[in-house]
């Protein structure tokens, strides 16, 4: 192949280069700005000057994706043939498959999806998935229609592969991969439920496209609709009326619950009946109230509702009073799909509720379920471990990369050019193109082995994220130095023991927030290796009297690690010390875990589980285990999670106000 030698300079440059910047990165950086402002003449410029670079794909990808609307197939092959197995090739691919399948191109999209390796986008999946439909027929697996229902229920938003391919099997007369009117409502009643009203709209417009301008009316007043003169007189019309309810229902529960208990519910389906009740009974247990399981106690059927229904249904027993109610645990967690039911959570709480329910056939079945989750490698298997008699402890380390191991991933083209991109600045791109090598570049993504030298490699050049998150991948070997690093020791150690903090808990929350990246800046504007916002540093420093600090400082490791833990001890000691409490409101703002944990007294493991806020409840459950093993590791001795995690119950009055300036 005539571009083979310009692929091969290029990796053997890749392979032989320190990782410092090189001639040529100026230009690079020059062609990420101009592509993230859309300057294609620019991009076509600067070209020429970057081939040889070592990132080379990467600026030849940004100028061909650029117009990739506009390019010639022929282009676009010679891309594919120049770049051939790298990310680039396999990105561009990805791209260029979706346009065909928005050209509804199907024999151009087939003959471009040979060659694609990463096969995650779940929008190829589904033009792949009706281009066989539309090639085999009849003859097609029968399971190609439940997978186009199951990628099309679980897309949030309106995007064409999965809707037009949905769309096309609801159309098709007879067969066994045929979708129907069914699934059209179910995934109207899940988009409504996320506020994804143009969803709604698709989905409406494929089984009653008449019904639009009610949906219209539903979606400016649930009230005004609910309380006009419509009637549940046909399917269409009984469907509308319980869209017009999940409306209601997500800013009004008390209404919602209401109109369908007086009004609605003897005229609708049970079916639909059970489905708005539950979502009436999730809102409410998402909001912590104590009516969540007599909404619960409606629904007739729980295999009507959805997962997450009944997330929240387990989640609402176990926070039902000072001890849980184990059987509504037990029957929620039973009626979960099968891939629902294998969440650590839900296999933690199922053993639980076991366990209290007596009797010696679920005590065994309790014993079993613990046995296969405990382990060192995250919340729910720390607590396994601790119901079965034992602590927390780093586990004996794998053996270290061998020569020839570490070799070849040095020799790794796609993990080089990562590495490269990650240390000029380009970290988006060298993230992408990392985890390309180490998951998707081939089938299954790297063995144990290649995981651990990868992350090594990652590890040595004290780029932490690729380091952690790689060696996490690795399914039995658990290697505690990469997965649980500790840069800047002496700095932590000093100003947390300084202060009277844990410095595990320290460790715990900046693994978490950034990942031990200097530089991170959140997507809301949070900075540094505690991720603190400029407003929250501010008053940390007043409160320090660290006259003119200025917020660019927080990048400075000293001055961010001070106001970091300054600002998180002023938040543990408002919150009576509960390391819960005090991560949660790092994560949301002291106000919400001060609301949060008003109700009744309960295991630490239990509030975290029903935080609101999904993003705040993983945050809080990673951090406190990352504490509990970086506790382990400093201190050389087995350590307790739940003795960390306590009981979480409303203030006690005697105590002092919260200080109500805390941001």
């Amino acid at each position: 192949m005539k571009f083979r030698p310009i692929l091969t300079s290029l990796l053997l440059a890749l392979a032989g280069a320190a990782l410092a910047q090189t001639p040529g990165d100026d230009l690079v950086l020059e062609m990420a700005q101009a592509w993230r402002k859309g300057d294609k003449a620019r991009l076509t410029q600067l070209l020429p000057a970057v081939r040889g670079h070592a990132l080379e794909p990467w600026a030849a990808y940004w100028e061909l994706r650029a117009r990739l609307d506009t390019a010639t197939p022929a282009e676009v092959q010679d891309f594919l043939a120049r770049y051939a197995g790298t990310y680039q090739e396999d990105r561009l691919r990805n791209d260029w498959l979706l346009l065909l399948g928005e050209r509804r191109d199907w024999a151009a999209f087939a003959d471009a999806r040979a060659g694609f390796r990463m096969r995650d986008d779940p929008q190829v999946k589904c033009y792949a998935l009706l281009v066989q439909h539309l090639t085999e027929g009849a003859a097609a697996p029968a399971t190609l229609g439940e997978e186009v229902r199951r990628l099309w229920l679980a897309q949030r938003n309106d995007d064409d592969a999965c809707t037009h391919a949905a769309s096309r099997l609801m159309g098709e007369a007879g067969g066994g991969n045929r979708l129907t009117p069914a699934d059209a409502w179910r995934k109207a009643r899940l988009a409504m439920e996320a506020n994804r009203p143009q969803a709604v709209a698709a989905a409406v417009e494929m089984v009653a496209p008449d019904a639009l301008p009610l949906l219209a009316q539903i979606q400016a007043s649930p009230t005004k609709f609910l309380t006009g003169r419509v009637t549940a007189t046909s399917r269409v019309r009984r469907e509308m009326i319980g869209l017009a309810l999940l409306k209601l229902a997500t800013g009004d529960t008390d209404s919602a619950a209401r109109m369908l208990e007086d009004k609605w519910g003897p005229q609708l389906p049970a079916e639909e009946r059970n489905w708005i009740w539950g979502t009436i009974a999730r809102q409410s247990a998402q909001r912590l109230s104590p009516d969540a399981l007599g909404y619960y106690a409606r629904v007739t059927r729980d295999s009507d509702l959805s997962d997450g229904m009944l997330a929240w249904k387990a989640r609402a027993a176990l926070r039902a009073g000072s001890t849980p109610l184990w059987e509504g645990v037990l029957s929620a967690i039973d009626a979960m799909s099968e891939d629902a039911q294998q969440d650590p959570a839900w296999r933690y709480w199922k053993a639980q509720a076991l366990l209290a329910t007596g009797g010696e056939a679920r005590r065994g079945e309790a014993t079993r379920l613990l046995q296969a989750l405990a382990s060192p490698r995250g919340f729910y298997e720390q607590l396994a471990l601790e119901a079965l008699g034992r602590k927390v402890a780093p586990p004996a380390r794998p053996a270290p990369p061998t020569p020839q191991e570490r070799e070849a991933a040095r020799l790794n083209p796609s993990l080089n050019r990562a590495l490269h991109a990650i240390l000029i600045g380009l970290r988006a791109e060298g993230n992408r193109e990392w985890v390309y090598a180490t998951a998707l570049a081939q089938p299954g993504g790297m063995g144990e082995r290649e995981l651990l030298a990868a992350a090594q490699m990652a590890c040595e050049r004290e780029v932490w994220d690729r380091c952690i998150n790689t060696s996490e991948r690795t399914r039995e070997a658990f290697d505690v130095e990469q997965r649980f690093p500790m840069p800047h020791r002496e700095a932590v150690v000093r100003r947390s023991q300084a202060i009277g903090l844990d410095p595990a808990y320290v460790y715990g929350l900046i693994r978490q927030e950034s990942r031990f990246i200097m530089d991170a800046r959140s997507h809301v504007g949070a900075s540094g290796l505690m991720q603190v916002m400029p407003a929250t540093a501010r008053w940390t420093a007043r409160k320090l009297g660290l006259g003119g600090f200025r917020p660019e400082q927080l990048n400075d490791r000293e001055t961010n690690i001070t106001i970091g833990t300054a600002y998180l001890k002023l938040a543990l000691d408002d919150l009576d010390g509960s390391m819960a409490l005090a991560a949660a409101a790092y994560n949301a703002g002291p106000r919400r875990p001060r609301a949060w944990r008003n109700g009744p007294v309960v295991d630490a493991a239990i509030w975290a589980e029903n935080i609101p806020f999904g993003e705040t409840r993983d945050y809080v459950k990673k951090v406190l285990a990352n504490t509990t093993m970086y506790a382990a590791i400093l201190t050389g001795a087995p350590q307790s999670l739940k003795a960390r995690l306590g009981r979480v119950g409303p203030r006690d009055a005697a105590l002092p106000e919260p200080n109500p300036d805390l941001p």
